[in-house]
């Protein structure tokens, strides 16, 4: 059962996150916790929410609800993003997740297959180079359709 301070922890934090460009996802109060645990999850409807979004939130939201007085006791407030994207776009992702388990999907069969899997090693201007069992497998940018961690791993 949901805290009853949520709701009105919602209603002050979504204009909060509204003013930074954010979107509140979730919010939990884990009173079981000492001190309690007021959690935040928010999203970046633009881009991936990064860190920088999370404290800019954290920040703000921190001013709003000591002002506003609604939790009377000590608390930790945990601002956080639901989760990391499973793909991966941009090239610091394939920088951050190298050595990760990953899925290659192609739009046409290469080498025999469609779907690729193994070791991220990392990604240049032509090709995916994913590990297989010690083997370096380059697959060409131009086939892929989409890349993500594999969480099966």
């Amino acid at each position: 059962m949901a805290h009853p301070l949520i709701p009105q922890i919602i209603e002050l934090a979504s204009p909060v996150a509204e003013d930074l460009g954010l979107e509140i996802v979730d919010v939990v109060f884990h009173t079981n916790h000492r001190p309690p645990v007021l959690r935040v999850d928010i999203r970046n409807p633009q881009q991936d929410t990064g860190l920088d979004d999370c404290e800019r939130m954290s920040r703000a939201l921190e001013a709003t609800l000591d002002t506003a007085d609604v939790i009377p006791d000590a608390y930790v407030l945990e601002v956080s993003s639901p989760g990391i994207s499973r793909q991966l776009v941009a090239d610091r992702d394939f920088i951050s997740f190298k050595g990760f388990p990953a899925i290659v999907t192609l739009s046409e069969p290469y080498e025999g297959h469609t779907e690729w899997t193994g070791q991220l090693i990392k990604r240049d201007e032509t090709a995916v180079f994913l590990n297989q069992k010690g083997r370096a497998i380059a697959i060409p940018r131009s086939l892929i359709t989409r890349v993500q961690l594999d969480e099966r791993h």
